[in-house]
């Protein structure tokens, strides 16, 4: 049996959750960002993040090498295009989906999310800044996007890793707009019709009901944890200062370096 180190709000689980599902593999799933959960996600991946998959005697952790370690495994429904140019230009998506468009998220949503306990407010210019930098993926994901098809013409990772975070950009006040994202929009509406598209939503929004139902978190909602990608976005928009301040104030977790 496989066991998924998940959680239902993170856009790296989310992903394998969707690579899972349209593989047809069963899987148990672990909400291990839950506070009670901590040793256990520890045991198998020491940064303590999500997602990471036991597979019997395999452990990957990350999600992108989670896909290909399931590709490779699993190989009968393919996320991973078979033509090298196009696989090429899939795992860049991904790349973008993982490095950056998490990165800006992540920085300008602290204030959003119901995982998270704020009493400050934003930097002032941060969100503002984020949402012109998501304004212009979107631009670059309109120019991409085919117009009867997915990113990269089939289905593929490209679509996996960038949905969870286009899903949650309304929010963040950044919306697909008909007039400017009409290939966008159809993409987001093919999305949405997959089976193991419409089961991640479900369990998103189910699991929002009964983890803040009762308005207490589960999870950790004082410390932040920034990795390297989140960092640079913050810090080459100006933000070093504030990041700073957070730091001093006990607020700031940098991810454990994984062990060899």
């Amino acid at each position: 049996m496989i066991t998924l180190y998940d959680n239902p709000f993170s856009p790296f689980a989310r992903k394998v959750r969707l690579v899972l599902d349209h593989k047809g593999l069963e899987y148990e799933s672990v909400d291990a960002l839950a506070l009670r959960h901590h040793g256990d996600l520890l045991a198998v991946n020491p940064r303590a993040e999500v997602p990471a998959l036991a597979d019997g005697d395999v452990v990957a952790v990350n999600s992108s090498d989670i896909v290909a370690y399931l590709e490779h495994r699993y190989p009968d429904v393919p996320v991973l295009p078979t033509d090298p140019g196009v696989r090429v230009a899939a795992r860049s998506w991904e790349r973008l989906a993982d490095g950056v468009v998490d990165s800006i998220i992540h920085d300008i949503s602290l204030w959003v999310w119901p995982t998270h306990r704020r009493q400050d407010s934003p930097p002032p210019g941060l969100i503002e800044a984020g949402r012109r930098d998501l304004a212009a993926i979107l631009g670059m994901l309109e120019k991409s996007a085919s117009a009867d098809g997915f990113l990269c013409g089939a289905l593929s990772v490209a679509d996996f890793a960038l949905f969870p975070h286009v899903s949650s950009m309304r929010p963040l006040g950044v919306a697909l707009d008909p007039g400017a994202h009409p290939k966008l929009l159809e993409w987001n509406r093919r999305m949405r019709a997959l089976p193991c598209v419409r089961k991640d939503l479900e369990h998103v929004k189910r699991l929002a009901t009964e983890r803040f139902a009762e308005g207490a978190s589960p999870y950790e909602g004082e410390k932040i944890v920034w990795r390297g990608d989140r960092l640079e976005w913050l810090f080459g928009h100006g933000f070093h200062a504030w990041w700073l301040r957070q730091l001093e104030a006990g607020h700031v977790v940098i991810p454990a370096a994984t062990s060899p």
